[in-house]
């Protein structure tokens, strides 16, 4: 279309550079491009929930992702343990912080099962860090499943958790697919009901409901 001939002059001009600096190289020659769009009309995360939020993540598709929604973005490396300490050290900062982990996607999609498994479990030990900082709700979702079998995103439901101290507790004591099949938030939880759960849980609405 005659509107989008500026963005298409440019990209092609870029593979075209790509393609001269990249023609003679051995493990790599060319790039991969991909999810070309124009600016979504999204509406802002501080104007939709009143809160300052900010997003750690080293992938820069989620630090874009956070920066359309109007997070600020918190520059992290590929490690978990300076992520979680960029929360602690910007905590009095912000009200809201999203906190991405990549690699156990990318591990799933290697089909290393045990490795994804070591993750997780990294993952999980850093959880009491962010307990100790006082936090009113913690989240632990993702945003699809990965399943090593298939080295491949998958339809499978992700398991999900809510804490909170005005959590009321179910009979699941693991955090897992099958688990959290029969927890209090029911089979499946719609995912656009899961930041309305979390600020009643936080005690930021002033009434849940009608």
């Amino acid at each position: 279309k005659p509107e989008a001939q500026k963005t298409s002059d440019i990209i092609n001009d870029f593979v075209r550079q790509a393609r001269s600096l990249l023609k003679d190289q051995e493990r790599g020659n060319m790039v991969l491009l991909r999810g070309f769009s124009k600016h979504p009309d999204w509406p802002r995360f501080p104007e939709v929930y009143g809160m300052r939020s900010a997003a750690v993540a080293a992938y820069p598709m989620y630090k874009g992702v956070g920066r359309l929604l109007g997070m600020d973005i918190l520059e992290a490396p590929y490690n978990l343990r300076k992520e979680f300490d960029l929360v602690s050290k910007n905590w009095d900062n912000y009200d809201f912080f999203y906190v991405h982990v990549k690699r156990t996607d990318s591990l799933g999609e290697d089909g290393n099962f045990d490795a994804k498994v070591g993750l997780l479990e990294t993952v999980d030990s850093h959880i009491p860090q962010l307990r100790k900082i006082g936090p009113n709700v913690i989240i632990v979702t993702g945003d699809h499943s990965t399943p090593s079998v298939l080295k491949s995103h998958s339809w499978h439901p992700v398991p999900l958790v809510i804490w909170s101290q005005h959590c009321r507790p179910d009979t699941v004591t693991e955090f897992g697919e099958r688990p959290c099949m029969a927890g209090g938030l029911g089979g499946n939880f719609p995912s656009v009901d899961i930041m309305t759960m979390a600020l009643s849980n936080a005690g930021r609405l002033v009434k849940f409901g009608a």
